[in-house]
């Protein structure tokens, strides 16, 4: 439908989601209909300024599908090898080593000598995870690989940034949409849930931790900020010089998001205008 919507003759706004839909206009009866629930939307596109006018989907939509199957693959992965440790354990006290490679946990595999019938059948159940494993790398490298050429499809300058590689790009990209929809960047820092939070008390000023917004978002703005406080940098100066102000390491942390929003926003909105202008061209 939305793929649809944007060939019609007349303008089009994106309707609000469930949760904020106008409450139904009254109809002289407490009937719920279809035509009571499209005058209400009407009358909510015709009175509200700000909703997003519809758009067939861009490469921030296929940038987002490629994040988030990739976020999937990980977590699966993630709670087979949790399975097959625990397996690993059951068969030999003390199990293996944590973060094992699929050859290692292979290696560790074949040393492996089941005494009982439990124990044969264990092994058989951790062949057929390492299996799992096997075939999740190779799902993940072959969209490695995808996502590395969508994002530099898309033109964006975000991998310039220290702690942003191709698979954060896309998380970003994905995520964020449209950029044109945030008014500003203290508007996407709220979107992205790192903009401070008032926590002061007396003479004492403190911000909390924003626990709002696109946590996805923030989980990339976050790893950014690890990494830029571990390799040194301007975010690494940044942290320091907030914790020469007496911030806690947290606070300095969140600081250091909270900029690096900003820095993303400027990126984004920099890709935006040179992508018009090269359609305009």
């Amino acid at each position: 439908m939305v793929n649809i919507l944007p060939a019609a003759p007349l303008g089009t706004t994106d309707q609000m989601s469930p949760d904020h839909a106008a409450v139904p206009l009254g109809s002289g009866s407490a009937r719920k209909t279809d035509l009571v629930d499209a005058v209400s939307v009407a009358s909510v596109a015709v009175h509200n300024l700000k909703l997003s006018t519809v758009a067939a989907e861009d490469h921030t939509v296929v940038l987002r599908l490629l994040s988030d199957r990739r976020d999937d693959v990980v977590a699966q992965r993630t709670r087979t090898m949790n399975r097959l440790q625990v397996l690993l354990r059951e068969l030999v006290p003390g199990g293996a080593q944590r973060g094992l490679s699929a050859v290692a946990a292979a290696a560790f595999l074949a040393r492996v000598r089941p005494l009982t019938p439990a124990d044969q059948l264990r092994k058989q159940i951790a062949r057929d995870l390492l299996d799992d494993i096997r075939r999740a790398d190779r799902q993940l490298k072959a969209m490695a690989k995808t996502i590395d050429l969508a994002v530099a499809a898309s033109g964006t300058t975000l991998p310039e940034v220290q702690g942003i590689g191709t698979i954060l790009a896309a998380k970003i990209i994905g995520h964020s949409g449209d950029i044109t929809r945030f008014e500003s960047k203290s508007h996407f820092a709220s979107y992205t849930g790192t903009a401070p939070v008032e926590a002061s008390s007396g003479d004492i000023r403190r911000h909390r931790l924003n626990r709002a917004g696109n946590r996805q978002l923030n989980t990339a703005l976050h790893t950014a900020a690890i990494v830029q406080t571990r390799d040194g940098g301007l975010g690494r100066v940044h942290y320091d010089r907030k914790i020469s102000q007496l911030k806690t390491p947290k606070e300095a942390q969140r600081s250091l998001k909270r900029q690096l929003a900003n820095v993303v926003y400027r990126h984004l909105v920099d890709d935006h205008q040179r992508r018009q202008q090269q359609l305009a061209a």
